[in-house]
């Protein structure tokens, strides 16, 4: 994926529509929220089961809100000159640090949930 690609496709998407005033921080965290929530929405009701199988009609609502929700997110990086790449890789350091293996493995449990 061309994260800066996909940035400049969306800046001048809003560009264009002249919707970059309405592209702050935080109305965009709230869009990604609202987006969030509709991918839930879709999971909501079903068994583990259909969740795990969803249908096509399914599939293609959640792969719309899948990209919503993506959209969303690189904007809300684009507006406030986060690296997304970078923030990622720095988290994983971060949740390798909160969740090691031999105290992880197998286990649900947030990291000062556990017995360590």
């Amino acid at each position: 994926m061309d994260i800066s690609k996909i940035q400049k496709q969306l800046s001048n998407f809003a560009s264009e529509r002249d919707w970059e005033q309405f592209h702050s921080p935080k109305n965009l965290s709230m869009a990604l929220s609202v987006e969030a929530s509709e991918l839930v929405e879709i999971f909501q009701w079903l068994t583990l089961e259909e969740s795990n199988f969803p249908d096509q009609k399914q599939l293609d609502s959640i792969r719309s809100e899948v990209a919503d929700i993506a959209m969303y997110l690189i904007r809300f990086c684009d507006v406030l000159k986060i690296n997304l790449e970078e923030a990622i890789e720095e988290k994983f350091i971060e949740n390798g640090n909160k969740y090691p293996i031999e105290l992880s493995k197998g286990s649900s449990k947030k990291y000062n949930h556990r017995d360590n």
